[in-house]
Protein backbone atom coordinates (compact mmCIF):
# COMPACT_ATOMS: atom_id res chain seq x y z
CA UNK A 1 0.00 0.00 0.00
CA UNK A 2 1.73 3.36 -1.48
CA UNK A 3 -1.16 5.55 0.21
CA UNK A 4 -0.51 6.91 3.77
CA UNK A 5 -4.25 7.02 4.29
CA UNK A 6 -5.87 4.69 6.74
CA UNK A 7 -7.10 1.80 5.50
CA UNK A 8 -10.84 0.36 5.46
CA UNK A 9 -11.82 -3.26 4.39
CA UNK A 10 -15.59 -3.66 3.98
CA UNK A 11 -17.08 -6.85 4.08
CA UNK A 12 -20.88 -7.11 2.59
CA UNK A 13 -22.29 -9.52 0.51
CA UNK A 14 -24.17 -6.93 -0.88
CA UNK A 15 -22.89 -5.44 -4.00
CA UNK A 16 -24.91 -1.87 -3.24
CA UNK A 17 -23.49 -1.96 0.42
CA UNK A 18 -20.09 -2.37 -0.26
CA UNK A 19 -20.06 0.23 -3.29
CA UNK A 20 -21.88 2.68 -0.90
CA UNK A 21 -19.96 2.41 1.60
CA UNK A 22 -16.84 2.56 -0.44
CA UNK A 23 -17.81 5.83 -1.94
CA UNK A 24 -18.91 7.09 1.06
CA UNK A 25 -15.39 6.72 2.86
CA UNK A 26 -13.03 6.60 0.20
CA UNK A 27 -12.09 10.82 0.23
CA UNK A 28 -10.89 9.97 3.66
CA UNK A 29 -9.37 6.41 3.54
CA UNK A 30 -8.09 3.57 0.82
CA UNK A 31 -11.14 1.23 1.08
CA UNK A 32 -11.10 -2.04 -0.13
CA UNK A 33 -13.73 -4.51 -0.41
CA UNK A 34 -14.75 -8.35 0.02
CA UNK A 35 -17.93 -9.92 -0.19
CA UNK A 36 -17.17 -13.43 2.08
CA UNK A 37 -14.99 -13.93 5.24
CA UNK A 38 -12.84 -16.20 2.96
CA UNK A 39 -12.00 -13.40 0.44
CA UNK A 40 -11.51 -11.09 3.08
CA UNK A 41 -9.07 -13.56 5.35
CA UNK A 42 -7.21 -13.58 2.45
CA UNK A 43 -6.94 -10.43 2.03
CA UNK A 44 -6.33 -9.37 5.98
CA UNK A 45 -3.38 -12.14 5.52
CA UNK A 46 -1.26 -10.31 2.76
CA UNK A 47 -2.36 -6.65 3.55
CA UNK A 48 -2.96 -5.60 7.19
CA UNK A 49 -5.93 -2.97 7.21
CA UNK A 50 -6.72 -0.56 10.03
CA UNK A 51 -10.46 -0.60 10.22
CA UNK A 52 -12.72 -3.67 9.51
CA UNK A 53 -16.34 -3.10 8.81
CA UNK A 54 -18.03 -6.22 8.05
CA UNK A 55 -21.56 -7.66 8.24
CA UNK A 56 -23.02 -10.20 10.99
CA UNK A 57 -24.71 -12.45 8.19
CA UNK A 58 -22.38 -12.97 4.96
CA UNK A 59 -24.05 -15.06 2.79
CA UNK A 60 -23.92 -18.89 4.21
CA UNK A 61 -20.88 -17.32 6.55
CA UNK A 62 -20.80 -16.69 10.12
CA UNK A 63 -19.45 -12.59 10.79
CA UNK A 64 -19.28 -13.69 14.68
CA UNK A 65 -16.38 -16.52 13.23
CA UNK A 66 -14.88 -13.62 10.69
CA UNK A 67 -14.59 -11.49 13.76
CA UNK A 68 -12.56 -13.86 16.00
CA UNK A 69 -10.24 -15.05 12.83
CA UNK A 70 -9.33 -11.57 12.11
CA UNK A 71 -8.83 -10.40 15.84
CA UNK A 72 -6.49 -13.88 16.48
CA UNK A 73 -4.16 -12.31 13.10
CA UNK A 74 -0.74 -10.94 13.50
CA UNK A 75 -1.77 -7.55 13.03
CA UNK A 76 -5.30 -7.50 13.93
CA UNK A 77 -7.67 -4.78 12.74
CA UNK A 78 -9.98 -2.37 14.63
CA UNK A 79 -13.53 -4.61 13.85
CA UNK A 80 -17.10 -2.47 13.39
CA UNK A 81 -19.90 -5.37 12.90
CA UNK A 82 -23.30 -4.58 10.84
CA UNK A 83 -26.45 -6.19 10.74
CA UNK A 84 -29.82 -5.57 9.72
CA UNK A 85 -30.87 -8.37 12.71
CA UNK A 86 -29.83 -6.39 15.49
CA UNK A 87 -30.34 -6.83 19.29
CA UNK A 88 -28.69 -6.08 22.40
CA UNK A 89 -27.74 -9.45 22.91
CA UNK A 90 -26.33 -9.76 19.51
CA UNK A 91 -23.96 -6.24 20.02
CA UNK A 92 -22.95 -7.73 23.82
CA UNK A 93 -21.88 -10.73 21.98
CA UNK A 94 -20.06 -8.97 19.39
CA UNK A 95 -17.83 -6.54 21.54
CA UNK A 96 -17.44 -9.68 24.02
CA UNK A 97 -15.58 -11.27 21.12
CA UNK A 98 -13.22 -7.94 20.96
CA UNK A 99 -15.55 -6.04 18.34
CA UNK A 100 -15.17 -2.18 18.55
CA UNK A 101 -18.52 -1.16 18.19
CA UNK A 102 -21.82 -2.31 16.64
CA UNK A 103 -24.33 -0.69 14.14
CA UNK A 104 -27.12 -1.66 12.25
CA UNK A 105 -29.12 -1.53 9.03
CA UNK A 106 -30.40 0.73 7.18
CA UNK A 107 -27.11 2.10 7.86
CA UNK A 108 -26.51 6.31 8.51
CA UNK A 109 -23.43 6.67 6.78
CA UNK A 110 -22.49 9.84 9.28
CA UNK A 111 -22.55 7.38 11.67
CA UNK A 112 -20.61 5.10 10.09
CA UNK A 113 -17.59 7.47 8.88
CA UNK A 114 -17.55 8.91 12.52
CA UNK A 115 -17.24 4.98 14.02
CA UNK A 116 -15.00 4.65 11.59
CA UNK A 117 -13.14 7.85 12.83
CA UNK A 118 -13.15 7.11 16.12
CA UNK A 119 -11.55 3.73 15.62
CA UNK A 120 -8.88 4.50 14.17
CA UNK A 121 -7.89 7.26 17.19
CA UNK A 122 -8.82 3.88 19.44
CA UNK A 123 -6.28 1.98 17.32
CA UNK A 124 -3.30 5.18 17.25
CA UNK A 125 -4.10 5.08 21.76
CA UNK A 126 -3.23 1.52 21.51
CA UNK A 127 -0.68 1.16 19.73
CA UNK A 128 0.96 4.60 22.15
CA UNK A 129 0.29 2.18 25.24
CA UNK A 130 1.72 -1.04 23.33
CA UNK A 131 4.73 1.57 22.49
CA UNK A 132 5.00 2.85 26.14
CA UNK A 133 4.66 -0.19 27.91
CA UNK A 134 7.68 -1.18 26.04
CA UNK A 135 9.67 1.43 26.73
CA UNK A 136 8.70 1.10 30.79
CA UNK A 137 9.61 -2.94 30.49
CA UNK A 138 12.82 -2.04 28.56
CA UNK A 139 13.73 0.97 31.98
CA UNK A 140 13.07 -1.41 34.45
CA UNK A 141 14.38 -4.60 32.82
CA UNK A 142 17.22 -6.31 33.77
CA UNK A 143 18.89 -4.22 30.41
CA UNK A 144 17.73 -1.10 32.28
CA UNK A 145 19.83 -1.53 35.41
CA UNK A 146 22.82 -0.04 33.59
CA UNK A 147 26.93 -0.90 34.64
CA UNK A 148 29.20 -3.33 33.45
CA UNK A 149 31.60 -2.73 36.13
CA UNK A 150 32.85 -5.82 38.26
CA UNK A 151 30.73 -4.52 41.27
CA UNK A 152 27.54 -4.78 39.44
CA UNK A 153 27.63 -8.31 38.01
CA UNK A 154 26.89 -9.93 41.35
CA UNK A 155 23.80 -7.63 41.46
CA UNK A 156 22.73 -8.72 38.00
CA UNK A 157 23.26 -12.38 38.83
CA UNK A 158 21.24 -12.49 41.76
CA UNK A 159 18.06 -10.51 40.07
CA UNK A 160 18.05 -12.51 37.05
CA UNK A 161 18.14 -15.52 39.89
CA UNK A 162 16.03 -14.54 42.29
CA UNK A 163 12.82 -12.85 39.96
CA UNK A 164 11.50 -15.64 39.06
CA UNK A 165 10.75 -17.29 42.53
CA UNK A 166 8.18 -15.95 45.39
CA UNK A 167 11.50 -15.24 47.94
CA UNK A 168 10.84 -11.79 49.66
CA UNK A 169 14.08 -9.54 48.68
CA UNK A 170 15.38 -6.85 50.81
CA UNK A 171 17.32 -4.51 48.78
CA UNK A 172 20.24 -2.35 50.50
CA UNK A 173 22.14 0.91 49.56
CA UNK A 174 22.62 4.56 49.98
CA UNK A 175 19.89 6.98 48.23
CA UNK A 176 20.47 7.22 44.91
CA UNK A 177 21.71 4.01 43.97
CA UNK A 178 19.33 2.83 41.73
CA UNK A 179 17.28 0.65 44.56
CA UNK A 180 13.55 1.10 43.38
CA UNK A 181 14.96 0.28 39.45
CA UNK A 182 16.04 -3.23 40.82
CA UNK A 183 12.85 -3.61 42.56
CA UNK A 184 10.50 -2.65 39.08
CA UNK A 185 13.11 -5.63 37.21
CA UNK A 186 12.17 -8.05 39.83
CA UNK A 187 8.66 -7.65 39.25
CA UNK A 188 9.11 -7.70 35.32
CA UNK A 189 11.09 -10.54 36.08
CA UNK A 190 8.76 -12.66 38.18
CA UNK A 191 6.36 -14.50 36.88
CA UNK A 192 3.92 -11.63 37.63
CA UNK A 193 4.80 -8.92 35.37
CA UNK A 194 1.41 -8.62 34.02
CA UNK A 195 0.00 -7.89 37.44
CA UNK A 196 0.10 -4.39 39.81
CA UNK A 197 3.56 -3.27 41.22
CA UNK A 198 2.55 -1.15 43.96
CA UNK A 199 5.24 1.25 45.67
CA UNK A 200 5.04 2.63 49.01
CA UNK A 201 7.18 5.54 50.15
CA UNK A 202 7.70 4.66 54.28
CA UNK A 203 9.29 7.56 55.25
CA UNK A 204 6.79 10.05 53.20
CA UNK A 205 3.86 8.93 55.68
CA UNK A 206 2.92 9.39 59.53
CA UNK A 207 3.04 6.00 61.19
CA UNK A 208 -0.92 6.29 61.20
CA UNK A 209 -1.28 7.33 57.90
CA UNK A 210 1.46 4.73 56.66
CA UNK A 211 -0.73 1.61 58.53
CA UNK A 212 -3.42 2.58 57.00
CA UNK A 213 -1.92 2.57 53.84
CA UNK A 214 -0.66 -0.67 53.65
CA UNK A 215 -3.36 -2.38 55.06
CA UNK A 216 -7.09 -0.60 55.23
CA UNK A 217 -9.74 0.56 57.40
CA UNK A 218 -12.67 0.26 57.94
CA UNK A 219 -15.33 3.02 57.93
CA UNK A 220 -15.70 4.94 61.13
CA UNK A 221 -12.31 3.31 62.48
CA UNK A 222 -10.54 6.42 63.47
CA UNK A 223 -11.74 10.19 62.71
CA UNK A 224 -11.98 11.06 58.99
CA UNK A 225 -12.47 7.30 58.08
CA UNK A 226 -15.98 8.30 56.29
CA UNK A 227 -15.38 4.91 54.39
CA UNK A 228 -13.75 2.06 54.33
CA UNK A 229 -10.32 2.31 52.14
CA UNK A 230 -8.42 -0.67 50.83
CA UNK A 231 -4.31 -0.91 51.27
CA UNK A 232 -1.78 -1.73 49.40
CA UNK A 233 -1.71 -5.17 49.98
CA UNK A 234 -4.85 -6.04 48.82
CA UNK A 235 -4.50 -4.07 45.70
CA UNK A 236 -0.84 -5.64 45.04
CA UNK A 237 -3.02 -8.83 45.29
CA UNK A 238 -1.24 -11.62 42.58
CA UNK A 239 1.31 -9.07 42.23
CA UNK A 240 4.53 -7.28 43.89
CA UNK A 241 4.46 -4.55 46.91
CA UNK A 242 7.41 -2.86 46.76
CA UNK A 243 8.37 -0.89 50.58
CA UNK A 244 10.61 2.17 50.31
CA UNK A 245 12.99 3.20 52.87
CA UNK A 246 11.54 0.53 55.52
CA UNK A 247 13.48 0.92 58.09
CA UNK A 248 11.58 4.33 58.88
CA UNK A 249 8.54 1.98 60.06
CA UNK A 250 7.08 2.19 63.81
CA UNK A 251 6.91 -0.91 65.79
CA UNK A 252 3.57 -1.51 65.75
CA UNK A 253 3.39 -1.68 61.85
CA UNK A 254 6.11 -3.53 62.35
CA UNK A 255 3.82 -6.39 64.31
CA UNK A 256 1.13 -6.20 61.18
CA UNK A 257 3.73 -6.55 58.54
CA UNK A 258 5.16 -9.24 60.02
CA UNK A 259 2.41 -11.78 60.29
CA UNK A 260 1.15 -10.28 56.45
CA UNK A 261 4.65 -11.78 55.81
CA UNK A 262 4.33 -14.66 57.83
CA UNK A 263 0.52 -16.14 57.46
CA UNK A 264 -0.30 -14.14 53.85
CA UNK A 265 -2.93 -12.40 55.71
CA UNK A 266 -3.78 -8.91 57.06
CA UNK A 267 -6.70 -6.96 59.00
CA UNK A 268 -7.96 -3.54 58.05
CA UNK A 269 -7.38 -0.61 60.66
CA UNK A 270 -10.65 -1.14 63.12
CA UNK A 271 -11.31 -4.58 61.29
CA UNK A 272 -11.17 -8.02 62.69
CA UNK A 273 -11.97 -10.17 59.54
CA UNK A 274 -8.19 -12.08 58.17
CA UNK A 275 -7.96 -11.42 54.70
CA UNK A 276 -6.00 -13.46 52.25
CA UNK A 277 -3.18 -11.83 50.38
CA UNK A 278 -0.73 -13.39 47.28
CA UNK A 279 1.68 -10.61 47.53
CA UNK A 280 5.43 -10.37 46.71
CA UNK A 281 7.63 -8.26 48.99
CA UNK A 282 10.61 -6.41 47.95
CA UNK A 283 11.69 -3.94 50.78
CA UNK A 284 14.47 -1.33 50.20
CA UNK A 285 16.28 0.50 52.80
CA UNK A 286 19.11 2.98 52.97
CA UNK A 287 19.65 2.08 56.55
CA UNK A 288 21.99 -0.43 58.16
CA UNK A 289 18.42 -2.52 60.04
CA UNK A 290 21.20 -5.03 61.10
CA UNK A 291 22.25 -2.42 63.56
CA UNK A 292 18.67 -0.85 64.07
CA UNK A 293 18.11 -4.72 65.45
CA UNK A 294 20.87 -4.33 67.55
CA UNK A 295 19.74 -0.74 69.19
CA UNK A 296 15.68 -2.46 69.19
CA UNK A 297 14.88 -0.29 66.84
CA UNK A 298 13.53 -2.59 64.40
CA UNK A 299 12.55 -6.44 64.98
CA UNK A 300 14.89 -9.01 64.63
CA UNK A 301 11.98 -11.49 63.71
CA UNK A 302 11.02 -9.11 61.17
CA UNK A 303 14.34 -8.27 59.64
CA UNK A 304 14.74 -12.07 59.02
CA UNK A 305 11.89 -12.22 57.16
CA UNK A 306 12.42 -9.47 54.98
CA UNK A 307 16.13 -10.56 54.18
CA UNK A 308 15.19 -14.01 52.53
CA UNK A 309 17.43 -12.40 49.77
CA UNK A 310 19.74 -9.32 49.93
CA UNK A 311 21.09 -7.30 46.84
CA UNK A 312 23.61 -4.63 48.11
CA UNK A 313 23.62 -1.56 45.75
CA UNK A 314 27.14 -0.48 45.61
CA UNK A 315 27.70 3.19 45.67
CA UNK A 316 28.48 5.26 42.18
CA UNK A 317 32.15 5.76 43.69
CA UNK A 318 32.74 2.37 43.78
CA UNK A 319 31.53 1.53 40.12
CA UNK A 320 32.76 4.63 38.46
CA UNK A 321 34.01 2.16 35.38
CA UNK A 322 30.28 2.68 34.83
CA UNK A 323 29.94 6.62 34.83
CA UNK A 324 30.60 6.94 31.02
CA UNK A 325 27.62 4.46 29.88
CA UNK A 326 25.02 5.85 32.55
CA UNK A 327 25.79 9.10 30.79
CA UNK A 328 25.62 8.04 27.86
CA UNK A 329 22.20 6.61 28.82
CA UNK A 330 21.39 10.09 30.63
CA UNK A 331 22.20 12.09 27.71
CA UNK A 332 20.24 10.63 25.01
CA UNK A 333 16.94 10.15 28.12
CA UNK A 334 17.06 14.22 28.89
CA UNK A 335 17.96 15.13 25.26
CA UNK A 336 14.14 13.29 24.50
CA UNK A 337 12.46 13.96 27.90
CA UNK A 338 13.35 18.25 27.02
CA UNK A 339 12.87 18.48 23.52
CA UNK A 340 16.36 19.24 23.24
CA UNK A 341 18.61 18.01 20.42
CA UNK A 342 21.23 15.47 21.70
CA UNK A 343 25.03 17.00 22.50
CA UNK A 344 27.78 15.49 23.09
CA UNK A 345 30.25 16.45 25.98
CA UNK A 346 32.90 18.67 25.77
CA UNK A 347 36.85 16.99 26.28
CA UNK A 348 37.29 17.75 29.66
CA UNK A 349 33.81 17.51 31.32
CA UNK A 350 34.22 13.32 31.54
CA UNK A 351 37.16 13.85 33.36
CA UNK A 352 35.85 16.00 36.43
CA UNK A 353 32.57 13.70 36.52
CA UNK A 354 34.84 10.83 37.00
CA UNK A 355 36.83 12.17 39.23
CA UNK A 356 33.69 13.42 41.49
CA UNK A 357 32.68 11.23 44.19
CA UNK A 358 29.01 11.16 43.54
CA UNK A 359 27.61 11.32 47.51
CA UNK A 360 24.05 11.41 45.56
CA UNK A 361 25.12 8.21 43.69
CA UNK A 362 22.86 7.37 40.16
CA UNK A 363 20.78 10.37 40.93
CA UNK A 364 23.06 13.01 41.20
CA UNK A 365 24.38 12.31 38.44
CA UNK A 366 21.34 11.95 36.50
CA UNK A 367 19.96 15.23 37.67
CA UNK A 368 23.44 16.20 36.76
CA UNK A 369 23.33 15.44 32.91
CA UNK A 370 19.87 16.73 32.63
CA UNK A 371 20.68 20.14 33.82
CA UNK A 372 23.84 20.06 31.77
CA UNK A 373 21.37 19.35 28.21
CA UNK A 374 18.58 21.57 29.53
CA UNK A 375 21.53 24.74 29.90
CA UNK A 376 23.68 23.64 27.16
CA UNK A 377 23.90 26.26 24.15
CA UNK A 378 26.62 25.44 22.21
CA UNK A 379 27.29 22.28 19.79
CA UNK A 380 29.03 20.54 23.07
CA UNK A 381 28.08 20.29 27.00
CA UNK A 382 30.62 22.19 28.50
CA UNK A 383 31.75 22.38 32.52
CA UNK A 384 29.98 25.93 32.51
CA UNK A 385 26.53 23.92 31.36
CA UNK A 386 27.08 21.83 34.84
CA UNK A 387 25.63 22.87 37.73
CA UNK A 388 28.23 25.19 39.93
CA UNK A 389 29.42 23.00 41.92
CA UNK A 390 30.95 21.43 39.65
CA UNK A 391 31.49 23.63 36.75
CA UNK A 392 33.66 26.18 39.05
CA UNK A 393 36.21 23.57 39.72
CA UNK A 394 37.80 20.66 38.04
CA UNK A 395 39.90 20.41 41.31
CA UNK A 396 39.71 16.69 43.26
CA UNK A 397 39.24 17.65 46.53
CA UNK A 398 36.43 19.94 46.30
CA UNK A 399 33.60 17.02 47.10
CA UNK A 400 30.74 17.20 49.67
CA UNK A 401 30.36 13.90 51.32
CA UNK A 402 27.60 11.92 52.44
CA UNK A 403 26.74 12.18 56.82
CA UNK A 404 27.77 8.48 56.52
CA UNK A 405 31.06 9.00 54.43
CA UNK A 406 32.12 12.19 56.68
CA UNK A 407 30.98 9.89 59.99
CA UNK A 408 32.91 6.96 59.07
CA UNK A 409 36.18 8.39 58.00
CA UNK A 410 36.01 11.99 59.84
CA UNK A 411 38.50 14.24 57.43
CA UNK A 412 40.34 11.92 55.83
CA UNK A 413 40.35 10.28 52.53
CA UNK A 414 39.63 11.66 49.30
CA UNK A 415 35.42 11.23 50.09
CA UNK A 416 36.47 13.26 53.07
CA UNK A 417 37.95 16.40 51.76
CA UNK A 418 36.10 19.62 51.85
CA UNK A 419 36.96 22.74 51.12
CA UNK A 420 35.76 24.99 54.45
CA UNK A 421 37.05 27.41 56.93
CA UNK A 422 36.97 26.56 60.76
CA UNK A 423 36.51 22.56 59.56
CA UNK A 424 37.23 20.21 62.63
CA UNK A 425 36.46 16.48 63.95
CA UNK A 426 33.42 17.38 65.89
CA UNK A 427 31.04 15.14 63.58
CA UNK A 428 27.96 17.38 64.68
CA UNK A 429 29.66 20.49 63.77
CA UNK A 430 30.91 18.60 60.41
CA UNK A 431 27.59 17.53 59.96
CA UNK A 432 25.71 20.90 60.22
CA UNK A 433 28.43 22.23 58.13
CA UNK A 434 28.14 19.75 55.17
CA UNK A 435 24.14 21.02 55.16
CA UNK A 436 25.22 24.61 55.00
CA UNK A 437 27.53 24.17 52.04
CA UNK A 438 25.31 21.79 50.21
CA UNK A 439 22.46 25.00 50.81
CA UNK A 440 25.06 27.22 49.21
CA UNK A 441 25.36 25.20 46.52
CA UNK A 442 22.18 24.12 45.83
CA UNK A 443 20.79 27.96 46.22
CA UNK A 444 18.96 26.86 49.10
CA UNK A 445 17.07 24.33 47.41
CA UNK A 446 16.28 22.14 50.17
CA UNK A 447 15.24 19.08 48.07
CA UNK A 448 18.39 19.23 45.74
CA UNK A 449 20.94 19.78 49.12
CA UNK A 450 19.23 16.55 50.39
CA UNK A 451 19.99 14.52 46.98
CA UNK A 452 23.65 16.00 47.09
CA UNK A 453 24.21 14.61 50.78
CA UNK A 454 22.35 11.57 50.28
CA UNK A 455 19.62 11.88 52.39
CA UNK A 456 16.22 11.49 52.06
CA UNK A 457 14.05 14.11 52.48
CA UNK A 458 12.34 13.26 56.07
CA UNK A 459 16.14 13.07 57.69
CA UNK A 460 17.15 16.54 55.70
CA UNK A 461 14.42 18.26 57.58
CA UNK A 462 15.38 16.52 61.04
CA UNK A 463 18.99 17.30 60.53
CA UNK A 464 17.65 21.66 59.50
CA UNK A 465 15.29 21.62 62.68
CA UNK A 466 18.01 20.64 64.80
CA UNK A 467 20.20 23.25 63.40
CA UNK A 468 17.75 25.47 64.49
CA UNK A 469 17.21 24.55 67.70
CA UNK A 470 20.82 25.01 67.82
CA UNK A 471 20.89 28.55 66.59
CA UNK A 472 18.07 29.27 68.83
CA UNK A 473 20.10 27.87 72.05
CA UNK A 474 23.46 29.64 71.36
CA UNK A 475 21.08 32.99 70.75
CA UNK A 476 19.79 32.62 74.27
CA UNK A 477 22.73 31.77 75.82
CA UNK A 478 24.40 34.85 73.82
CA UNK A 479 21.41 37.32 75.47
CA UNK A 480 21.71 35.86 78.92
CA UNK A 481 25.83 36.71 79.08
Amino acid sequence: MISDNPTVLIVDDEKHTRDGLRQSLEDEFDCYVASNAAEALEYLRHDPVDVMLTDLRLGDDDGMKLLDAALKLPKPPVCIMMTAYGSVDTAVEAMRRGAYHFVTKPLNLDEVDLLVKRALRSRVLERENKELRKQVERKFSIEGILGQSEMMKPVLEVVEQVAPTRATVLIEGESGTGKELVAHAIHNLSGRPKQKLVVVHCAALSPQILESELFGHEKGSFTGAQERRIGRFELADGGTLVLDEIGEIDASTQVKLLRALGEHTIERVGGNKPIKVDVRVVAATNKDLAKLVEEGKFREDLYWRLRVVTIHMPPLRERKSDIPVLVDHFLKEMAELNGKPAKPLGEDVLPVLMNYDWPGNVRELRTTVEHGVVMCNSTRIMLKHLPHYLSNTGAPGLRVPSMQQAKATGTSGGAAQLHAPGFDLNIERMERQFIREALERTKNNRTEAAVLLGLSRRTMQRKLKEMDMVRKRRNNDADET
